[in-house]
């Protein structure tokens, strides 16, 4: 069976930049947290936590004291950089630098709408690290819309900004607008602020797709890009298959087929695909059961 592995996925600038820091850091010694997994990926969690990264959850970062604490790429909201400093706590902060310029842009655009009565709308999924960090910006006081139900806290009588969180689908965001743009009486000023390395894998996700008989995407079960881009998949190729390590193969999939292809979400790490193309291409040549 011919095996292939797209060359285009795998970590996206963001990851590689966290995960480097951490293991940066680890090597010089000392006890590392991570406020929340590193990336929602369970198998590079434990990579990671093997070498010394604790992960903890926000209840737990705050009753910690003289510290060091590690930033994913989500970012954080102001309260965490806040409570560090006056915790001494040192920050190795890996937040992606366009995420960094998303919170940014909303905090300027909620001083700007809090003069004039507005609002500030992120398309975005509710309590994702992401939208939380970026709803801080507002002092929580954003309207995170997650899908049209939601559509109703917002008020077309007022004027509103419109970003999106990084790795939403730019055709669901752009629907979006739309849709408030269509009853909103005030301006509405639309921010595209979804990240361009996660958009642009949708086409080369459908092309690849439908190169192979079978597809195999691998990604973390917590990751919403890995559900939104294995979706773009199963609908180019019914014989896409979401696993999240190569135990949970099953030989039944490959009967007949002649080629498999192996694709993964923004958070997954390259290795993982390797193993599981190994172990596709070791039973495949031993005629064996997974």
């Amino acid at each position: 069976m011919k095996v292939e592995i797209d060359h285009k996925s795998g970590f996206c600038f963001g990851v590689v930049n966290a995960i480097t820091k951490a293991e940066e850091t680890l090597d010089k010694g000392g006890k590392l947290y991570c406020l929340g997994d590193i990336v929602h990926n369970g198998m590079e969690v434990k990579r990671l936590e093997a070498i010394g990264l604790i992960t903890i959850d926000r209840e737990t970062f705050f009753t910690l004291k003289n510290c060091q604490v590690l930033l994913r790429a989500h970012g954080e909201p102001p309260e965490t950089y806040e409570y560090a400093k006056a915790n001494n706590i040192e920050l190795v902060d890996a937040t992606c630098p366009v995420v960094l310029k998303l919170q940014q842009r909303v905090k300027k655009a909620f001083k700007e709408m809090e003069q004039k009565d507005g609002q500030i709308i992120i398309f975005g999924k509710k309590g994702h690290a992401e939208v939380t960090g970026l709803n801080g910006q507002t002092n929580n006081q954003s309207i995170i819309v997650e899908d049209e139900d939601d559509l109703q806290k917002v008020n077309p009588n007022k004027p509103a900004y419109l970003f999106s969180q990084t790795t939403k689908s730019l055709d669901q965001f752009h629907d979006l607008a739309g849709k408030i743009g269509q009853k909103s009486t005030e301006k509405l000023v639309v921010k595209d602020t979804i990240c361009r390395q996660v958009a642009n894998r949708v086409p080369r996700m459908r092309e690849f797709a439908t190169q192979h008989d079978i597809l195999i995407f691998v990604g973390g079960k917590k990751s919403s890009n890995a559900k939104f881009l294995f979706d773009v998949c199963k609908k180019e190729n019914p014989n896409s298959y979401f696993i999240s390590s190569p135990e949970e193969l099953n030989p039944e999939w490959f009967e007949g087929k002649e080629s498999a292809g192996i694709c993964g979400a923004t958070s997954t790490p390259k290795w993982l695909m390797e193993k599981v193309a190994e172990k596709i291409q070791v039973t495949d040549s031993s005629h064996s059961n997974f």
